[in-house]
């Protein structure tokens, strides 16, 4: 219905994500968008809070006392951790681990202690079905969160929204001539004699001599894609306090239905919105009864689980909730994943794909992965466009 995607916006008087977004440090080409587009005033860069929810309280995760502080890990468990994290911070190439499960790199640089206590309910939330979750996602993930100060993590995100940055890529290219449409849902992609002609539209056939397919689900229908992809079930709630006392982001091992509670406004001051904002989320497949349910069931659900983890939090206190789903958000970033990675050009003249699928969304998904796919998929057209005359 409007531009962003995944990137989209709730508008409430202020513009705050459908799903949490933040970037890192080491996104240097969102960064660059940014900044070409006049926007870098309103990136700031903040320390978040990372807590962990076991056995009934949370776990702060931040600074090196809170660390020796976890409970769950004994000493030479931290200390095996410590020596897992500074070698995976400093591999120069992670992805030849691609074949490599994460599991049993965890288990072999560390223990089983640390393993079950520590990083299984990691990749329960994050994957469910996580057996075969490639060790080249594991290890990117940590090198790609080492940009940390002694209080914590750092992480960046543009002031007012990422919808500013959405609506400035539109500007700029409705400026140079481009015209872009609302609410147009392509619905099948036409081709014929092994060349593209065009799309149907909900506004009809569209002919078109080169199309970038951006989406999983027009890969997965021209059966180019191996992909298995996961759905996200997000809801974002407004309160009147704040739910975790400072945390941002906080991982949980508990019988709830979700894996992640992040808590925005632990992150970007309450100020800029007038209310507290969290969100909590839950990785699933289709076939997953959760993925199944209504949006005010899921809901429930979700306020029921809170409930659990803080028995002071009554759903009576939401003073409104809005819940988003993808059916196609997250790679699961299986064994041999790098060789399931689509090219930018297909064998089909005039289709090029961009997008979660491409090789700057591994070993993991990012709006700077899929800035920079597509700007580098535009760039093969191009390039092909110039051959061919």
């Amino acid at each position: 219905k409007d531009f962003g995607g995944l990137a989209g916006s709730y508008v409430r008087g202020y513009f705050i994500e459908k799903f949490y977004h933040h970037i890192f440090s080491s996104d240097v080409f969102i960064q660059r968008i940014i900044k070409e587009l006049g926007l870098t005033e309103k990136l700031e860069w903040r320390t978040a809070s990372i807590g962990y929810y076991i056995d009934g309280k949370i776990h702060r995760l931040n600074t090196p006392l809170e660390i020796l502080r976890f409970d769950q890990l004994s000493f030479f468990d931290k200390v095996l951790l410590a020596k897992a994290v500074l070698s995976a911070r400093r591999l120069k190439d992670p992805f030849v681990f691609d074949d490599v499960p994460a599991t049993r790199w965890v288990i072999e640089k560390t223990n089983r202690s640390v393993y079950e206590n520590f990083f299984e309910p990691l990749f329960k939330g994050k994957f469910g079905e996580y057996e075969n979750v490639s060790a080249a996602w594991l290890l990117s993930r940590i090198k790609l969160r080492s940009n940390r100060t002694l209080k914590g993590e750092r992480l960046g995100y543009l002031r007012g929204g990422f919808q500013q940055l959405v609506d400035k890529m539109a500007e700029k290219i409705e400026s140079q001539g481009c015209e872009m449409r609302r609410g147009c849902e392509v619905t099948r992609l036409v081709i014929a004699n092994n060349k593209v002609e065009g799309v149907e539209t909900t506004e009809g056939f569209l002919a078109f001599d080169n199309v970038i397919i951006t989406t999983p689900s027009l890969s997965k229908a021209l059966s180019i894609d191996r992909i298995r992809y996961q759905c996200t079930i997000c809801a974002l709630f407004g309160l009147e306090r704040s739910l975790m006392n400072g945390v941002y982001w906080l991982n949980i091992k508990a019988d709830v239905p979700f894996g992640a509670i992040i808590e925005h406004t632990n992150l970007i001051p309450r100020a800029d919105y007038g209310e507290n904002l969290f969100y909590v989320v839950s990785y699933v497949q289709e076939e997953d009864e959760l993925w199944k349910k209504s949006d005010k069931e899921i809901v429930d659900l979700y306020l029921e689980g809170i409930e659990k983890l803080f028995p002071d939090f009554h759903r009576e206190e939401v003073k409104w909730w809005e819940l988003a789903r993808g059916r196609f958000t997250a790679p699961v970033y299986e064994l041999g994943y790098k060789n399931k990675i689509l090219p930018y050009s297909s064998n089909v003249k005039g289709l090029y794909l961009a997008g979660m699928f491409s090789s700057p969304n591994y070993p993991e998904r990012s709006m700077d992965g899929s800035l920079k796919a597509g700007f580098e998929c535009a760039e093969e057209v191009m390039k092909r466009g110039e051959r061919a005359k």
